[in-house]
């Protein structure tokens, strides 16, 4: 038993992707490097009416009647303080190029690790290419039982070159993905009575960062005690996730975790940090994290949208007026906090702790 588990180990270190790790044929339980315990009292159960995860139509938004878009807006308020995260459906985005971008985020794991690897970079997260297994080796206290690779589309966009198909495939998502961002935006500014174009203009949206991230998480031989990634709230605006037929997202509420199940056509779509600076902790950052499962890969899909780099973002002062609210946080340049939020003492921590006043 103990030169299995220096064999793991010696695995470890060798190991260039968690894909080439779960396909070693010696591998029958999680290397120490990996573990992780969750806990499986924290988790809620799906069958609670607590726990049902809203919806949002979004051709009611979209080609309703005044009336409908106007409940939409309304039922957006109660799910933005309570949740920070919803399903849109109806949004627009055929199912057959959400496929498509899973599919070929597939064809890029399945390459081999020396083509893969051509897509390194160091850990500056705006990067135009960042490829790997964890974010950065030199802070995890525990690796991630995933590969990822994200590629930013905006405001430049740029593609990986291999497969061949993946160029054309994700520039059409993720201008597709961007619509309906953009809409939901929309929305979320109505809703806090701010005009439909307050946020896009005040975050500079349209020089704002996106990303197109993905998420490669293979069967592990003991789930219970590795994860795809820890619990964590991101740094953007608002971001779409999609996944393939496999579960594995958790979102917080309520103080419990709850596992995450949708339409295959459905976006996920969760509020992030510069949302709960802007409306001045109105609206939630959903805390959110990714399991692994021991049956199939699962792939999964996010689309952070955020806005410039340069943008300083603070609580709306025609928000705070209007609730006669003082400022809870400071005003931070965007880049600078997502500088903050990877740095060594965010570690599995809030940034919001740093610029609370």
């Amino acid at each position: 038993m103990a030169e299995v588990a220096a064999a793991q180990s010696t695995e470890v270190l060798k190991v260039t992707s968690i894909k080439s790790l779960a396909e070693s044929p010696a591998l029958n339980s999680v290397p120490s490097a990996y573990g992780f315990t969750i806990n499986p009292n924290d988790e809620a159960d799906p069958n609670d009416p607590e726990f049902a995860i809203p919806m949002v139509d979004m051709s009611l938004l979209t080609s309703g009647s005044p009336d409908q878009r106007s409940k939409i807006i309304h039922d957006l308020v109660k799910i933005c303080q309570e949740w920070g995260f919803f399903i849109a459906i109806n949004h627009g985005v055929p199912e057959s190029l959400m496929k498509a971008m899973i599919e070929a985020c597939h064809g890029f794991f399945s390459l081999p690790d020396e083509e893969k690897n051509e897509f390194k970079s160091g850990n500056d997260v705006l990067e135009m290419f960042k490829y790997g297994t964890s974010y950065n080796l030199a802070l995890d206290k525990f690796l991630l039982w995933r590969d990822f690779f994200k590629v930013r589309v905006h405001p430049e966009f740029y593609s990986l070159y291999k497969p061949a198909c993946f160029s054309e495939v994700s520039m059409e998502f993720s201008k597709r993905a961007r619509e309906v961002a953009l809409e939901i935006t929309r929305a979320i500014s109505e809703s806090l009575g701010l005009g439909p174009n307050y946020i896009h203009n005040a975050m500079n949206m349209d020089r704002g960062i996106q990303m197109l991230a993905a998420n490669y998480y293979p069967p592990c031989p003991q789930p219970e005690h590795a994860i795809g990634i820890p619990h964590h709230t991101d740094h953007g605006l608002v971001t779409l996730l999609i996944q393939n037929e496999m579960k594995g997202l958790q979102v917080e509420h309520n103080g419990k975790w709850l596992t995450v199940d949708g339409p295959p056509n459905g976006f996920f779509v969760n509020l992030a940090d510069q949302m709960q600076i802007l409306t001045n902790g109105k609206y939630k950052s959903v805390m959110h994290r990714a399991t692994v499962n021991n049956k199939a890969t699962r792939i999964s899909i996010a689309i952070p949208h955020g806005p410039s780099v340069d943008t300083i973002v603070a609580p709306a002062p025609e928000l705070l007026e209007k609730e006669g609210q003082a400022p809870k946080y400071l005003a931070m340049n965007y880049k600078e906090y997502i500088q903050l939020q990877q740095s060594a003492k965010n570690y599995m921590k809030s940034a919001f702790d740093h610029i609370r006043v």
